[in-house]
């Protein structure tokens, strides 16, 4: 079992940056790979970054298209942390940002989400 703890949160005026980040504990060896999600009020869940590692390669980063070089994913795999660094955020930013991490039991494994709130 993963456990999944995300950080880093909060409110920012349009152009501003935030770095979110999802810290892993348990069964880390057996996660396939590592991203980030969003979901904002009336709207469907949304990738927003997808990293495919399996701990030791780095095989490929993936981003949402509305990211259009503005969020950069990374990871630290000495200590379990994945990051989303979000710069020139905009309003329609504003989501709760989820941690996702499946492991090789087919078990998706989710964060609780911290909420991004961009302002004008």
């Amino acid at each position: 079992q993963v456990q999944l703890v995300e950080s880093g949160g909060g409110l920012v005026q349009p152009g501003g940056s935030l770095r979110l980040t999802c810290a892993a504990s348990g069964s880390i060896s057996r996660i396939l790979a590592w991203g980030w999600y969003r979901l904002a009020p009336g709207k469907e869940r949304e990738l927003v970054a997808f990293i495919a590692s399996d701990g030791n390669t780095h095989y490929a980063d993936f981003y949402g298209d509305f990211v259009k070089g503005r969020f950069t994913i990374s990871q630290d795999n000495a200590k379990n942390t994945m990051y989303l660094q979000m710069n020139r955020l905009m309003p329609e930013d504003t989501a709760v940002y989820y941690c996702y991490a499946p492991t090789d039991d087919n078990v998706p494994n989710w964060g609780q989400g911290t909420q991004v709130t961009v302002f004008s």
